[in-house]
């Protein structure tokens, strides 16, 4: 056996030994509820250790600081797997008004999702948290190229995000205070989420067997 082989061999021993580890260590950064306090981004990453190491790979991969696709995330689904736009009644009875297609962790609606799955060929779940913190940080990446604004702007970022590229263009939220008035609050928590973020990067490393097991798997 070449040596080569060799190692892919024991990196395949390792991991069957490290997985019931990794379950147990990084079970937290499943999908299967919130954090427990989603004001604060070092005490997410600290809860949620997948969602963690995800972040950190992906920030280096789209060069987009993870404070801001997060902000946009919890204001769009509260950090909640199968979030889903709810129809509203007349009268508790007659239903009212569009439902939208966004779902998931993004919100992404299915239009803008299959763009993004033909653009990337990513596959992918909406309730996956990498998968929809992909795609955000593709959105956001495209919002830059498209309507010049910077990735670290959340506050346009979120206006583009929620009106789509086109509407953003034609300034359609301009007539809609409230999601000006959103759009800043979005603004405001990325910019928090980053002052913790600074302030606890060092300490949410981690040790060597975490991040040995992140690199592994």
């Amino acid at each position: 056996m070449s040596g080569a082989a060799n190692r892919q061999a024991v990196k395949g021993c390792v991991r069957a030994g490290a997985l019931l580890v990794l379950v147990g260590s990084m079970l937290a950064g499943c999908a299967t509820s919130p954090p427990r306090n989603p004001n604060n981004l070092c005490d997410i990453f600290q809860e949620k250790r997948g969602w963690y190491h995800t972040a950190m790979r992906q920030e280096e991969k789209w060069h987009i600081p993870a404070s801001v696709p997060m902000a946009i995330m919890n204001q769009e689904s509260s950090f909640r797997a199968n979030a889903r736009t709810r129809r509203t009644y007349i009268l508790w009875i007659i239903p009212w008004g569009h439902i939208s297609t966004a779902y998931g962790y993004a919100q992404a609606k299915n239009e803008i999702w299959h763009d993004y799955q033909r653009q990337t060929g990513a596959g992918g779940s909406r309730t996956d948290y990498a998968d929809a913190l992909n795609f955000m940080n593709w959105y956001i990446t495209n919002t830059r190229k498209v309507d010049g604004i910077p990735v670290t702007d959340a506050t346009r970022q979120y206006l583009a995000y929620h009106e789509g590229w086109t509407g953003y263009r034609r300034r359609t939220y301009a007539s809609k205070g409230w999601l000006v008035t959103v759009a800043r609050k979005v603004g405001h928590r990325a910019q928090q989420y980053q002052q913790q973020y600074d302030a606890c990067k060092d300490r949410l490393k981690g040790g060597w067997w975490e991040n040995f097991l992140d690199w592994l798997f």
